[in-house]
């Protein structure tokens, strides 16, 4: 019989989590068959999935209602259901996070995402989700936006678990990484332990190359005398920025500022590979599982993109290949007259309003089923 791709990587050295959540995965044991044979070693959640999973199914329904009898609002009853599913996950791997030395076995809730812009209100909410939660194995979901790093610092300095999204451009992930070593020493200076702390970056992929590959591909038809450049560096912008950040990650958790903290028990804050499901039909399924398999990472993967994996995955280290070329891509951009920091940043602004929307429809299809 064929090796299970899936579990493969986990021998690799690189973790898979689910971005998806329901309430039958967790209840029909779908999820623990996931953990048993394919590796699965985590998950995700966003407003967008819980939008999914409440409007396309009839499982929360008799929820919904009975605390809509109960006068409970709409946002009281997402976060009753948003939190139990979270919980009652965060059991489930609860053996695998003990067995991992806490490594893996997380799930992750977000904060409100109209928050994103809002440092003390993100703060207050970080504070609160984790202490209703109360599972060592969560992860609260903070945006990387510049209020947003003001938030990450001061939670993880009290002992908060922290999964940054919204990551796009190199600059920021430095400044996320900054944000982490800096909560962890102010912990440190408050006499407090911080072995048990942990926190992943997420990098998001498949929406560079979305926003990057038409201007791309408008100077390829153009005729220009930079086509071959742009021909270079269509559909690697994104892989080559990950590339690029795993080595800005071996830089900064590798010198000895960081070596200080983990004699005290700190552990790194690993790269985590988000919005890995191919946009653009022209690439791989799995185009951005196979390219980023390193150690020490994290790919979050939607169900449709882990069946393709385990249907015809080649898992090999190839994180740290084609470096140079990498950084040949992303120097070349400002060339071909595309800013990238500027592409990046859009793409945070987008990002904000991805998550804002899909929350604002989960609250009205929420309503809707109160009334039904």
């Amino acid at each position: 019989m064929k090796p299970n791709p899936l579990k493969i990587l986990e021998g690799l050295g690189q973790s898979i989590w689910l971005d998806y959540i329901r309430r039958d995965l967790i209840t029909n044991g779908e999820l623990l068959h996931l953990i048993k044979d394919d590796g699965l070693r985590g998950i995700t959640s966003n407003p967008a999935i819980f939008e999914k999973a409440i409007d396309e199914s009839n499982i929360y329904d008799p929820d919904i209602r009975r605390m809509a009898l109960h006068k409970q609002d709409v946002n009281s009853i997402y976060e009753t259901i948003s939190q139990e599913d979270v919980k009652n996950a965060a059991d489930v791997f609860r053996p695998l996070y003990e067995k991992t030395d806490c490594k893996d076995g997380y799930v992750s809730l977000e904060v409100n995402p109209h928050l994103a812009h809002d440092a003390q209100g993100t703060i207050k909410e970080g504070r609160r989700l984790w202490s209703l939660l109360n599972r060592p194995n969560v992860l609260i979901k903070v945006p990387a936006t510049p209020e947003g790093l003001i938030a990450i610092r001061q939670l993880i300095s009290e002992g908060i678990n922290i999964n940054v999204t919204l990551i796009f451009g190199l600059p920021r992930y430095r400044a996320v990484a900054e944000a982490y070593i800096e909560g962890l020493e102010m912990r440190v200076s408050q006499g407090k332990s911080i072995n048990h702390i942990a926190s992943v970056a997420s990098f998001f992929l498949s929406r560079i190359d979305t926003l990057v590959d038409p201007l791309l591909e408008k100077i390829v038809e153009s005729e220009s005398d930079k086509k071959e450049i742009a021909i270079d560096a269509l559909g690697e912008v994104a892989i080559s920025s990950a590339r690029a950040a795993y080595q800005i990650y071996k830089e900064i958790f590798g010198n000895s500022r960081f070596k200080n903290l983990q004699v005290k028990g700190a552990r790194v804050q690993r790269l985590l590979w988000a919005s890995t499901s191919n946009k653009n039909p022209k690439y791989s399924d799995v185009k951005y599982i196979e390219a980023l398999i390193g150690a020490e990472t994290v790919n979050t993967v939607p169900p449709q993109t882990i069946d393709a994996y385990r249907d015809h995955g080649n898992p090999e280290l190839r994180l740290e290949q084609d470096i140079k070329k990498s950084w040949k891509v992303l120097t070349s951009l400002s060339e071909l007259g595309i800013d990238l920091e500027q592409v990046t940043q859009q793409l945070e602004d987008e990002g904000v309003s991805k998550f804002n929307e899909p929350f604002d429809k989960l609250m009205a299809s929420i309503l809707k089923k109160t009334t039904t």
